[in-house]
């Protein structure tokens, strides 16, 4: 394709990037759809979504935990007439009458009864203390109800077991300790700040490139396609300002609201994981002790920085072949999906940054969040992870500039992508055909 490009004498002021800076800024705050998606929603989506998977798990238990099981026992262990008194009294089950095995087995398929339990007389070795049994659990695995029953006939059983044991070893004298042969015991030495710690630091770096992604999303179509679609793009690519200036100024502003909406959904994040999952592990009877760590504040603004810098570019590259908003986002959306598929390998908890991995885009600068949530530093790979991310910030920011000096770009009259224009601009011209 043809297209003149700009003299390369322009320099770089910045009084006018500033001027432009906040230009930009205040327009921005006009759009509604940049508040919403780069303010409001790395703020309020996170806790939101927090609480909904906290109530739709706390629902489903508790209707899991409402129901009565429909239970059917054939025949009854001889001896122990307490466990028959324990589940008949126990409210949730009920005791399912008995026509015959058979059809109590359909009844099981049709889902009308949700489990059988059946008592055996103990064979071999099991056979030598008095009125040991053993206790046959069958349930329909596709039906929550059935599995519901599953669980709780074998937590009763064993409870029951357990207190036959004790009861027939004080009998004989055997101690609670000689008849058990051996215990386990767990410690964790990590305390409850540590877990929430490590809890932190493997949740929020996933959110965190999300949300810078989509900060920089509706900037970079705003301040370059949408700038285009009102009529006021040429208008300002030929003002006072140098090109430079212009492309400085509107990267600043995507890497800007990209970078702060990262901060605020790592702040939201830390601040709201103890009151969502509190309620839920108070269950357990353990606590948890979220929070960022001051020495990561740091990591994490840089952090927040390079990455947007460097998506805020990769965006502003891809949505400047744009002429309207809507083709803007069309074009930008491969490139904001591609950035999502390196934080689908982060969830691994022993990955650790190494040289290689800071060598990486988007992946380096999310494990510096992570070990820095964590109160880990390598602080030589952190190195390598700016720098690199620094390097690619530049190339990328040395394109769109390059590409921005292109009349045809400036214009709008080039009809295609990036792809579209590489391809165009590297093809092989054909030879003129000669004149007869």
């Amino acid at each position: 394709m043809s297209g003149t490009t700009q003299s390369p004498g322009e320099r770089l002021k910045w009084a006018d990037v500033w001027v432009l800076y906040q230009r930009e800024l205040r327009c921005a705050l006009r759009e509604r759809a940049i508040v919403i998606n780069s303010i409001l929603i790395p703020v309020l989506l996170y806790p939101f979504l927090l609480w909904a998977t906290l109530t739709g798990i706390t629902y489903v238990t508790g209707q899991s935990e409402g129901f009565v099981c429909r239970v059917a026992v054939p025949r009854w262990p001889e001896g122990h007439p307490k466990l028959r008194l324990k589940l008949e009294h126990d409210s949730r089950f009920t005791i399912v009458e008995l026509a015959d095995l058979a059809a109590v087995t359909n009844q099981l398929r049709a889902g009308t009864l949700d489990g059988i339990l059946e008592f055996n007389p103990a064979t071999g070795a099991a056979a030598a203390l008095p009125g040991n049994f053993v206790a046959r659990i069958t349930s329909d695995g596709l039906r929550e109800r059935s599995s519901e029953a599953l669980e709780r006939l074998r937590d009763m059983v064993d409870q029951y077991r357990q207190e036959f044991v004790r009861r027939e070893g004080r009998r004989r004298g055997i101690s609670a300790a000689e008849w058990q042969v051996f215990t386990l015991q767990r410690e964790n030495t990590a305390t409850q700040k540590e877990m929430g710690a490590f809890i932190l630091g493997l949740v929020a770096p996933v959110i965190f490139v999300v949300m810078v992604a989509m900060g920089c999303f509706y900037p970079a179509v705003d301040c370059t396609a949408g700038e285009r679609e009102r009529g006021t793009w040429e208008t300002l690519m030929s003002s006072g300002p140098s090109r430079l200036s212009v492309v400085a100024a509107k990267y600043l502003y995507v890497t800007s609201v990209g970078g702060l909406a990262g901060m605020l959904n790592l702040v939201t994040i830390a601040l709201t994981m103890k009151p969502v999952f509190g309620p839920l592990l108070a269950r357990t009877g353990k606590t948890l002790e979220t929070g960022i760590p001051l020495a990561a504040l740091p990591v994490a603004l840089v952090a927040a920085v390079l990455l947007a810098g460097f998506i805020g570019a990769g965006m502003m590259l891809f949505a400047v072949f744009a002429r309207t908003f809507k083709e803007g986002q069309a074009m930008i959306t491969p490139f904001y999906m591609v950035t999502l598929v390196p934080v689908m390998f982060l969830q691994v908890p022993g990955l650790t940054l190494t040289h290689g991995l800071a060598l990486i885009p988007i992946v380096n600068v999310t494990l510096m969040v992570r070990e820095a949530l964590s109160g880990t530093y390598h602080w030589p790979q952190m190195g390598v992870a700016v720098l690199a991310s620094l390097a690619f910030m530049v190339v990328v920011i040395r394109m769109a500039t390059g590409l921005l000096a292109v009349e045809d770009l400036i214009a709008g009259s080039h009809n295609g992508s990036l792809l579209n224009y590489f391809r165009g601009k590297f093809q092989r011209q054909p030879s003129p055909k000669s004149q007869p």
